[in-house]
């Protein structure tokens, strides 16, 4: 491990700072539970977007992609590619009719459609699928941690799940909007700095082809195409149907903004994960002994000045927990509103409700944990992300879409059951 600096640490502070500013100011804005749940719909495309980008672009994007780009190259690209076309799909075909429909949930969606059980089922598969991503949000925490700090990994991650736990309970999504936004600008600036580095110290696209063979380092399907294609696939799908991304839809103050934020989305989250892939070949090549997860931080550690490598260091770190606390929200306001709400708090005050989100915020987190601690340690992050995103899709995607455009043509028992049907 490389031992931080004076240097390292004002970075780190510094940054620390200015996000918490913003999150003081944002968890100033909320007084109620629609407030908490969907920034009561007043956000604009670039908060929009920001949401979005907040939970999508974190630690899979980042660490992740290092990571399985260390061990199979190029086709770790799928899963900010991937998320990209997810984006421009929702931009292009769902978001103006999602942001009419003035909801919260999508489970709250599909049973205006299919009835309360559909709503139920999803509200359940969907937070199984969403959890599994808060997972891989941990692992990434755990790399990261390990690699700035004398700590071992089962404290990283109790330290990651109190963090994620923090960052949104005082937030919701003005939270995950607004630091979301100040984290991209950090991260964005970060990953200009860092990819074309990566790419100089390998010597350029020559000196990779001089070190690594065509297949599988440069293909998109190094995994295999049906693996791959799959992950893009999962990726999708996910997007389209996750209650993390379709919620920064209903936060939009109109149709016009939802669809202009997630247009946006769409064209600046590929870039995210070429830098990613840059830093975990040249560190296949030059440490190939390293574990494959801490790629990216111990590359930050190694070629950045100091102050530099702290203000990334913090900014992967506010990534990774911006991103699980996204996730964990989202699960919260389904399970909070579509369970909770419809079977337990009809006659809750609105303070009952905030606390009951906050509750079950911290009960996922927690759930996390003892998963990571299972055995899953050394386990590939984006793995867990591509088994997230297909379980999501698989439950919602198809039904979303019927009940969007055909609803009139469905009939609710088949919406049920291919609610019920579609993960199996």
């Amino acid at each position: 491990m490389i031992e931080l600096t004076a240097g390292h640490l004002v970075g780190i502070a510094v940054t620390l700072a200015v996000v918490s500013a913003v999150g003081v100011y944002s968890g100033r804005m909320i007084k109620t539970a629609s407030d908490f749940a969907v920034g009561g719909r007043k956000a604009g495309p670039v908060l929009v977007a920001a949401t979005i980008m907040g939970t999508l672009v974190g630690g899979a994007s980042t660490i992740g992609t290092a990571q399985l780009a260390f061990r199979y190259g190029f086709s770790a690209w799928w899963f900010t590619l991937g998320g990209g076309i997810g984006c421009l799909v929702l931009a292009l075909s769902l978001a103006g009719p999602l942001r009419a429909a003035e909801r919260e949930t999508v489970p709250e969606l599909l049973g205006g459609a299919y009835g309360d059980s559909a709503a139920v089922t999803a509200s359940l598969f969907s937070s199984f699928g969403t959890f599994l991503n808060l997972v891989a949000q941990v692992l990434a925490a755990v790399a990261l941690l390990t690699s700035m700090l004398s700590m071992s990994d089962w404290l990283a991650a109790v330290l990651a799940v109190l963090l994620i736990i923090a960052y949104v309970v005082f937030g919701g999504v003005w939270g995950a909007s607004l630091v979301g936004l100040t984290k991209l600008i950090f991260l964005y600036g970060i990953l200009a700095v860092t990819g074309p580095l990566a790419y100089s110290l390998v010597g350029g696209w020559q000196g990779l082809h001089g070190a690594l063979p065509s297949y599988p380092w440069f293909s998109l399907f190094g995994r295999g195409l049906q693996v791959d294609l799959a992950a893009g696939f999962s990726l999708l799908v996910g997007v389209l149907s996750t209650q993390t991304y379709v919620q920064a839809i209903f936060s939009g103050r109109d149709a016009a903004a939802a669809r202009k934020g997630a247009l946006l989305a769409a064209f600046l989250i590929p870039p995210a994960g070429i830098p990613g892939i840059l830093i975990g070949l040249y560190m296949r090549l030059n440490f190939p002994n390293l574990d494959p997860g801490q790629a990216f931080p111990v590359f930050v550690l190694k070629f950045l000045p100091p102050w530099l490598a702290g203000v990334a260091l913090a900014t992967l770190l506010v990534a990774v927990v911006g991103t699980g606390a996204g996730l964990a929200l989202g699960i919260s306001t389904m399970l909070a509103r579509d369970i909770y709400g419809r079977y337990f708090g009809q006659t809750a005050s609105p303070a009952q409700k905030l606390l009951v989100s906050r509750l079950v915020i911290i009960a996922v987190a927690g759930a996390s944990l003892v998963i990571v601690l299972s055995g899953n340690l050394k386990s590939l992050i984006l793995e867990w992300t591509y088994l997230s995103m297909g379980l999501r899709g698989a439950t919602v995607c198809l039904p979303l879409v019927a009940a969007l455009f055909f609803r009139e043509r469905i009939l609710p028992q088949a919406g049920r059951w291919a609610i019920i049907l579609g993960p199996v």
